[in-house]
């Protein structure tokens, strides 16, 4: 089985989740329905670009086990739910406006960058250093935090930081690294790398940069 297929089901699932943990506790106050409107759509949306535009690195084959292992592993996002549900937490109006702000930042950083880098390496290989990724190497990784931390922020509750601090560092940044390794094999990239950031954009040009675009000029 493809990789995708354990990731599509669990976010396909999550509206599922969420709605059933709002069931099982009787739960249906302002901050469970933000929530599952928040996280479900996100789900439905990771389903959309992934008949549009997929992601090449989900497409490999891999053992079921390791895929049941993978979904196991994501479904450790559906703890801030749980919490939110069980515990009855009422979050704070500023608070639940604040999530929706990140969360909406989040889904257009997430899916435009993503289609950004599909079409534009569909007609044109090599770097892609404009538009989103002009000065962030990595904004659909920087979309992805902000929208889980949207869901963290809703659960009022340590945990769900921790869950995703620990995806940031045990998959993020890794694959964020693994990506620079490939794309030093660009002479451009360091120039590139100059003048965007990892995870955060980078907002002032190098001195190098600006150099090179006055002689150019």
């Amino acid at each position: 089985m493809k990789a995708k297929h354990f990731i599509n089901f669990h976010k396909g699932s999550t509206f599922i989740f969420v709605l059933g943990l709002m069931l099982a506790y009787q739960n249906f106050t302002l901050g469970p329905w933000v929530y599952l409107a928040l996280h479900g759509t996100y789900g439905f949306l990771w389903l959309l670009k992934d008949r549009l535009y997929p992601d090449k690195q989900w497409e490999q084959e891999i053992p079921w086990q390791l895929g049941l292992v993978g979904f196991g592993m994501v479904s450790l996002y559906w703890v801030a739910p749980f919490i939110l549900i069980s515990s009855r937490i009422e979050p704070a109006l500023p608070l639940v406006a604040i999530a929706i702000a990140l969360n909406i930042l989040g889904i257009f950083l997430h899916y435009v960058s993503d289609a950004q880098k599909y079409y534009t390496l569909k007609y044109k290989t090599g770097l892609i250093t404009e538009g989103l990724f002009a000065r962030c190497r990595n904004t659909n990784y920087l979309g992805e935090l902000l929208t889980y931390l949207s869901f963290a922020m809703l659960a009022m509750h340590w945990l769900p930081f921790v869950i995703l601090g620990g995806f940031i560092a045990g998959v993020f940044v890794p694959n964020m690294l693994k990506k620079d390794r490939s794309l030093s094999r660009y002479p451009e990239f360091e120039v590139y790398k100059l003048n965007s950031g990892l995870l955060f954009p980078k907002i002032f040009a190098s001195d190098r940069q600006a150099t090179e675009e006055s002689v150019e000029a």
